[in-house]
């Protein structure tokens, strides 16, 4: 499981037009599941990310979480982030899991991101997305499941 995690001053997500997802402060998460991940691995993610402290004190040190600011978040699952680019030119994206198992851990991982506390909303799963985003800092953090040691 792979997140790029983007502190924001706002952002939302559009599909055919229409707002579907809009939040002021927070985390933008952009998600890509892999075939080996698990509700374990979505839960243990969420959870990291809701403490993670990249939002600043008043000293202007990233010392805040997302809770301690009351920030919220949007999860936009997106499969190119696990693209292989070893050979050719053209992307590989079988390292990406099915929509059958990715879906719902998308799924879950949000709702694991609102039991820590984060109001957390979510893209829609497959479809086309235009994502518009003000990066506050700008921070943007890659964050990958399992954690190394």
């Amino acid at each position: 499981m792979r997140a790029v995690i983007q502190r924001v001053s706002s952002a939302k997500v559009s599909v055919s037009g229409q707002v579907t997802a809009s939040i002021g402060g927070g985390l933008l998460i952009l998600l890509g599941i892999g075939p080996a991940d698990s509700l374990a691995a979505a839960a243990e993610l969420a959870a990291k990310i809701a403490t993670l402290r990249i939002f600043q004190d008043e000293e202007g040190k990233m010392n805040r979480s997302c809770l301690e600011v009351a920030g919220e978040a949007i999860v936009v699952s997106q499969f190119t982030l696990l693209a292989d680019t070893r050979r050719g030119r053209r992307p590989s994206f079988t390292e990406a899991a099915k929509p059958e198992l990715a879906a719902p851990l998308v799924d879950y991982f949000a709702t694991c991101l609102r039991e820590q506390g984060v109001p957390t909303q979510t893209g829609i799963f497959g479809a086309h997305m235009e994502v518009e985003l003000k990066n506050d800092g700008p921070v943007t953090i890659i964050l990958e499941y399992p954690f190394p040691s």
